[in-house]
């Protein structure tokens, strides 16, 4: 007997197929090399700032060392629900309506693990975070894509909802400022989208995690809008503006049905969020405004450096209006994504995730953090302009 040729796969197949992570993939490359700038990692290059640590330090050495309630601390969550009232301008309860998750990673699994049935569909615009379509089909649900387009300065254009919508169709994500292109909408095409929304009968979760890092105009959230509030799951956390990625501190607001939902399913595979970290974050959402605007206007003295500088060097660039991203095109080099990425990478040591890597309407494009130090930024864009003229 052969057992080779009879060996059983213990790999659930809908896991076996999914392709991993087009950015961890080419970060394992990148990591094993030497003098490397990258502009790949999505994490601030600012250190939490000190009341924040100082917090989660005395907090342990008041022996904190304990499980916390499954919705998390109450304290944190009487603090989110004030700091979303202010800053998103909807008002949520902390008994029943707010759950602590781990990072907004955990947020979005048991947003959708709680809402989607097998076979459900669930709308995303493309390009998008690498763990959208991956997070539906670990639900066992059904992505729809919705792109946008560099024309569109990769804004969700409402026509493209319902050009794209399908039968069957239960949950639209939404992600903005968008992770990888910065994109935004404006107010009213944000109305549009609660139109559709509401005329299909759709649940919204809605990322916000970059609300904080918006530089022109004003960030809207869904949840705000008329009739959007009980059919919306908005996630927001810590990590990017108050610069505590390692914190792994998010939080999902909603419905008291589906809080109780998401609740359910963390108690049975997460438990709680870490208490230091909890108490870390009341801190940071009580007193870390100040530190926030700080790093904001680095990123968009950032911001505006790397436009002008991908778009000198022959990229075309639409100047994102959030996030810490600038995604240009690469389409004039004549190299795909993947190529003109591992190019840059051996030629020039400069990293770069390859556009294809959010999704297939990221092909033609490069995402560049401009998340670390502006004299890097320089150097950065000056080797890039040089590969793009050696070309």
């Amino acid at each position: 007997m052969n057992t080779a040729e009879t060996k059983t796969s213990f790999v659930a197949d809908h896991v076996r197929d999914m392709p991993r992570s087009g950015i961890r993939d080419f970060f394992e490359l990148v990591q094993s090399a030497d003098d490397v700038i990258s502009l790949g990692i999505g994490e601030p290059d600012f250190v939490t700032p000190w009341h924040i640590r100082e917090a989660a330090i005395y907090a342990l050495e008041k022996g904190k060392t304990s499980y916390t309630s499954n919705l998390g601390l109450l304290k944190l969550r009487k603090s989110v629900s004030k700091y979303i009232a202010k800053h998103f301008e909807v008002e949520y309860s902390s008994d029943d309506e707010i759950l602590i998750a781990v990072g907004v990673s955990e947020a979005l699994d048991i947003a959708l693990r709680a809402t989607v049935n097998p076979g459900d569909k669930v709308m995303y615009h493309e390009p998008c975070y690498v763990s959208y379509h991956p997070s539906v089909l670990m639900t066992h649900g059904i992505g729809v894509r919705v792109p946008t387009s560099e024309e569109d300065n990769f804004a969700l254009n409402p026509k493209r909802l319902w050009e794209n919508w399908e039968p069957g169709v239960k949950v639209l994500m939404l992600n903005f400022p968008t992770n990888p292109t910065g994109g935004t909408v404006t107010h009213e095409q944000l109305l549009e989208i609660a139109r559709f929304a509401q005329e299909k009968d759709i649940l919204v979760i809605s990322d916000e995690i970059y609300s904080e890092l918006t530089f022109e105009g004003g960030h809207t959230s869904i949840a705000s809008l008329p009739g959007m509030r009980d059919r919306t799951i908005l996630l927001h956390g810590c990590s990017k503006a108050f610069a505590m990625t390692g914190f792994r501190i998010g939080f999902a607001c909603a419905s008291p049905e589906l809080t109780e939902a998401m609740m359910k399913v963390h108690q049975y595979s997460m438990l709680c969020a870490p208490i230091l970290s909890q108490e870390a974050a009341i801190e940071a959402l009580e007193n870390g405004t100040e530190a926030v605007e700080r790093m904001k206007e680095q990123y968009h003295r950032r911001r505006d450096l790397v436009v002008r500088r991908l778009n000198e060097a022959g990229l075309k660039c639409h100047l994102p209006k959030g996030t810490f991203y600038a995604f240009p095109s690469i389409k004039s080099t004549g190299l795909d994504s993947k190529d003109f990425s591992y190019k840059l990478f051996e030629s020039k040591r400069v990293a770069a995730v390859p556009g294809n890597a959010f999704g297939q309407s990221g092909e033609g494009f490069i995402r560049c953090s401009y998340s670390t130090s502006y004299e890097n930024l320089i150097l950065a864009t000056d080797l890039i302009e040089s590969f793009v003229q050696e070309l």
